[in-house]
Order: C-alpha cells, then sequence, then structure tokens
C-alpha cells in the first residue's frame, strides 16, 4: 500500500517523492522550503500516477514562471498528427505544459498519445469533452456524464484538468444582473451557464464537489479551478461576476486541500495594464496563495494577429506581482486554430513574459544566462549569444541575412560605428 495519496499528501508527511526530487533538480528552492510549501498547497507538482514518463514540475511561490501551450482539434481543422507535431515543437522550445483541448474526433486516443509520449504536464477540459464524447444536447447531460468524463481523463493520465466550479448559479445571477460588454468567453464556463439556465439546477461540480475530490485523489490529479467568467473585454475587467466567482474559488481551494488534494486557481484575461497587479494580489489573497494560472492576461483588445505581444506585455507583469503560471496566446487568438508558426510565436512570447517576470521577482539565478548573453555580445561573440537565445535558428538566421561586406565581426546595424569595437581594450 502506498504510503501517501498525493503529492501534497507526501510533502506533508515528510516523504521525498521521485516528482519532488526532480523539482528540486530544476529549482533554486530549498527541499525543506519546497515541502512545506507543497504541503500548504502553496506549490503543485501536477503528476497524475498514470503519467509514467513525466519530468515533473513545481508551480507555485518561489519557483521559477511556467508557461502552457494549448493545442488541440477542432471540426473544421481536425489533424491529430498536426497537433502533434505542435507539442513537439513545444517541448522544442522547452514549455513546461502542454493543454489539449480537442473538440472533434478521437480524443481519448490522442490524449493518450499525448501522455504515452509527451513528458510534460498534461492538461485537459474534461467539460468540453463530455459534449464530445456523448453527443448530447447540453442540457441532456447527466451528473453521471459529466463525471464519467473526468474518470476517464484521470485514468488516461492526465495531470491537471480545468474544472469550472466556481460558476455557481448565484454567479448566474450576478452575471445577469451585471451586464458586460463581452457576456462570457470561456468555452467551458458558457457550457455550464447553458446547463444551468436550461436545466434550473445547479452546478453538477460546485454540488459534487467531494465526488471530483475522490477522483482527484485517486489518481492525484491537480484540479485547476477555471474561471468561467473571466473578462474577455478590458471594459469587463475585475467586475462582479469575476470576483463572486473568485470567492468561491477560494472556498474550494479549501476544501481541496483537507483532501490533500492540490489545486491551481485559473484568471483572467482581458485586463489593462493598471489592474494587472491588483488582480494578482486579490487572488493571491482570496484563494489563500494557491498557484495562480493565467491565460495572459491581454492588455488591450485592438491587437488581433498581434495579440501573443498584448498578452506578453500583461504575462510579464501578471509574473512580477504573483501569477506562477501563464497560458501562452498565439497570433492567432480570437481568429482561427493556431498553426504551428502561431504556436512557435505564442510560446517565445510567453517565454519572454516568464523571464522577464522571473527577473523582476528575484528568482535566484534567473539573471545568469542574461549575464551570460551581456558577456558574449561584450566580446562579439556571435556563437556564444545564439547559445543564450531563446531562439537561436532566428536569431543565426538574421545573422546570415545580412553580414558585414568586409567580413568582419560587427553587425550591419552599426559597422564601423559600433560601440562595442570601438572601445575594445579601453575599457
Amino acid at each position: 500500500m502506498r504510503e501517501y495519496t498525493t503529492q501534497m499528501d507526501a510533502a506533508g508527511k515528510g516523504i521525498v517523492t521521485p516528482q519532488i526530487a526532480e523539482v528540486l533538480k530544476n529549482e533554486t528552492i530549498s527541499q525543506e522550503l519546497l515541502m512545506e510549501r507543497v504541503a500548504k498547497g502553496h506549490i503543485a507538482i501536477p503528476a497524475n500516477r498514470n503519467h509514467t514518463n513525466l519530468r515533473a514540475a513545481g508551480v507555485g511561490e518561489g519557483l521559477t514562471t511556467k508557461i502552457n501551450v494549448n493545442l488541440g482539434v477542432s471540426k473544421d481543422v481536425c489533424s491529430f498528427d498536426g497537433e502533434m507535431k505542435k507539442a513537439e515543437l513545444a517541448l522544442k522550445f522547452k514549455a513546461d505544459a502542454i493543454m489539449d483541448l480537442s473538440v472533434s474526433g478521437d480524443t481519448e486516443g490522442f490524449r493518450k498519445r499525448l501522455v504515452k509520449d509527451i513528458p510534460v504536464m498534461i492538461g485537459t477540459v474534461p467539460i468540453y469533452d463530455t459534449l464530445t464524447r456523448t453527443g448530447k444536447a447540453t442540457e441532456d447531460l447527466t451528473i453521471e456524464d459529466w463525471f464519467k468524463t473526468v474518470e476517464i481523463h484521470a485514468e488516461n493520465g492526465i495531470d491537471f484538468i480545468t474544472i469550472h466550479a466556481g460558476l455557481t448559479s448565484k454567479c448566474v445571477q450576478s452575471i445577469t444582473t451585471n451586464p458586460r460588454l463581452c457576456g462570457i468567453v470561456s468555452r467551458g464556463g458558457s457550457i455550464l451557464f447553458e446547463w444551468i439556465k436550461k436545466t434550473g439546477t445547479e452546478n453538477p461540480f460546485y454540488e459534487h464537489f467531494d465526488r471530483l475530490l475522490d477522483i482527484c485523489e485517486k489518481h492525484d490529479v491537480c484540479i485547476s479551478l477555471g474561471d468561467g467568467l473571466r473578462p474577455g473585454a478590458i471594459k469587463d475587467s475585475t467586475d462582479a461576476p469575476q470576483i463572486e466567482e473568485l470567492i468561491t474559488l477560494g472556498e474550494l481551494t479549501k476544501r481541496a486541500w483537507e483532501r490533500k488534494v492540490q489545486v491551481m486557481i485559473e484568471g483572467p484575461g482581458h485586463v489593462p495594464l493598471h489592474e494587472v497587479e491588483m488582480n494578482m494580489k486579490l487572488q493571491k489573497k482570496l484563494c489563500h496563495n494557491a498557484p495562480f494560472y493565467v491565460l495572459g492576461p491581454l492588455v488591450t483588445d485592438i491587437a488581433p494577429g498581434y495579440d501573443h505581444i498584448t498578452s506578453a506585455i500583461g504575462g510579464a507583469l501578471a509574473a512580477m506581482h504573483g501569477a506562477d503560471f501563464l497560458c501562452y496566446v498565439t497570433p492567432a487568438e480570437h481568429l482561427r486554430l493556431p498553426s504551428i508558426e502561431d504556436v512557435k510565436e505564442g510560446i517565445i512570447a510567453s517565454k519572454i513574459a516568464a523571464h522577464a517576470g522571473d527577473l523582476a521577482k528575484g528568482i535566484p539565478g534567473a539573471i545568469d544566462r542574461d549575464n551570460a548573453m551581456s558577456r558574449a555580445r561584450g566580446k562579439l561573440d556571435w556563437e556564444g549569444q545564439f547559445e543564450q537565445a531563446l531562439d537561436p535558428e532566428k536569431a543565426l538566421t538574421y545573422r546570415d541575412s545580412s553580414r558585414p561586406k568586409d567580413g568582419g565581426d560587427v553587425c550591419t546595424m552599426c559597422g564601423d560605428f559600433c560601440a562595442v569595437k570601438r572601445v575594445e581594450g579601453l575599457l
């Protein structure tokens, strides 16, 4: 019989699991502090026992900011092989997690393939898959339908599941009496909103939260408590429905921790710059310092085609003020299913944001790579610069596309006016 049920339970008992050891190997935090924070729920290590090839990662206080890559097929673009290439690209550029948001085809087969071949933590949204799996209209879904899907995902080896358990009947009333410019933009949130409105019953994951905890405890699945009422417009940011749901998520977090089930909290969304810090601190306060996982946040609504940039701006600020996990956004956001090129752009933008946040938070060792890059630049050591670059191939391509005519070691921006070259040997 196992000595522990979940990573949180193990940490509370002083047991260093292989997953905890893996996190210690890749972070600068001490073992004592990591164990304390995992035991309290301030750090989560999503690690389903059925994901046997997982390279575990920690999300939370004092750790490097992690990034997630969303992928998955739709009815209109349904190529699981294409999505697998995106997953492999995510590994190449050192993403920390992948979420499969597929809503068509053999979703279970693809999940199993991801878990078998991808060694980073995998997340899903079982609410979507309940519709796909059953083929039923939303109002015809039963309690058993909802929880059967969760059980399948847990058995498939999914490490964290997004569950919008905080979107209660009370929240439905709140958004009805506090109309928004852009309504509900969460797919999972809209499905549950529709189910509550059409059936006249409570959110099944809120009403039967203990049943959800039973499944997650059994397989050590981390619950990513979804923000079904996250703002999808700058004007709707930090409104009553968003905060109403966040308060409920804080209450559910305590219930999960009582069962030693790990939790992350999902956050906005579209948030103007001056409200980002407040949103981060509000979540940490209301949700008892649980790890915070944010989509963006996007700091303006007017940049379709460039939302990886609006997201990176908000993501860097969010990470600086306490966000632990950034969900990437691609240039295709709001427009289409992203291509593999879009995925790469989104990953790099999110990696920049996460690293900038780590520098601002003073994560030990975060600045080492920047210092190595600066030393290489100060010596016009191009190979050294490429070695430290987030995307070495792109940097080399730019360098090769425009070389100095005399073959020198400067670049074509400055040439003979290169500041580094001019003071060489004088400093």
